[in-house]
């Protein structure tokens, strides 16, 4: 006799979207009230992205691939940044994060294994295989374009604009580009309930 394997709790959109822009916001507050200072944020940043991790484990059981990937580099080179005291480490996270996972979902594209599928399953439940393929496709070209636009604004601007541009700029356009799938998704098989979900809580870096 076996015995099914309880299903592992998941957050809610509202919850998703906490635990990945949390930290974040944590970080811009840190800045502005440290005086901008940007190493003293970053080792709070540091702090607030370990709590959200903590959390996860503790309330849900486990945590996400894409949090551990992001977590990890906010860790490392967040620790260059205060070791070596040079804030471009840190300012380069981004840049380095949409790289590798645009990489990835190229790959996935190439090989006809959409490794999007792998990581959000669940998350798009109903999507039909050619779906899976646009929508990797989709997020490979815009974390190209983000990554480009990160490089953009910490080579020409200043931290506090930086910084800004992550809270207003960089996560609205996230936003906004999930909703602008939408249409594509729910032709392909994706369930309207789901969609409403997916659309409060896109993929963030």
């Amino acid at each position: 006799m076996t015995t099914a394997t309880a299903p592992k709790p998941e957050a809610g959109p509202l919850l998703r979207v906490v635990l990945d822009l949390g930290p974040l916001v944590v970080y811009f507050l840190a800045y502005s009230l440290t005086g901008k200072n940007i190493f003293a944020a970053t080792g709070i940043f540091m702090a607030a992205t370990i709590a959200a991790m903590l959390f996860s484990r503790i309330r849900f059981g486990w945590i996400s691939a894409m949090q551990w990937f992001s977590s990890a580099m906010v860790l490392v080179l967040g620790g260059l940044t205060l070791w070596l005291h040079e804030d471009w480490f840190i300012k380069i996270k981004p840049t380095i994060y949409y790289l590798m996972v645009s990489g990835i979902l190229w790959f996935g594209l190439w090989t006809g294994k959409p490794t999007l599928k792998l990581a959000l399953g669940s998350a798009y439940p109903g999507l039909d295989e050619r779906g899976w393929m646009l929508l990797s496709r989709n997020w490979a070209v815009f974390f190209i374009v983000m990554a480009i636009a990160n490089e953009a604004v910490w080579r020409n601007f200043s931290t506090s604009a930086w910084l800004g541009y992550k809270l207003w700029g960089a996560i609205p356009a996230t936003m906004i580009f999930a909703v602008a799938n939408m249409p594509m998704l729910l032709k392909h098989g994706l369930g309207e309930t789901q969609a409403e979900a997916i659309a409060d809580a896109p993929p963030t870096e």
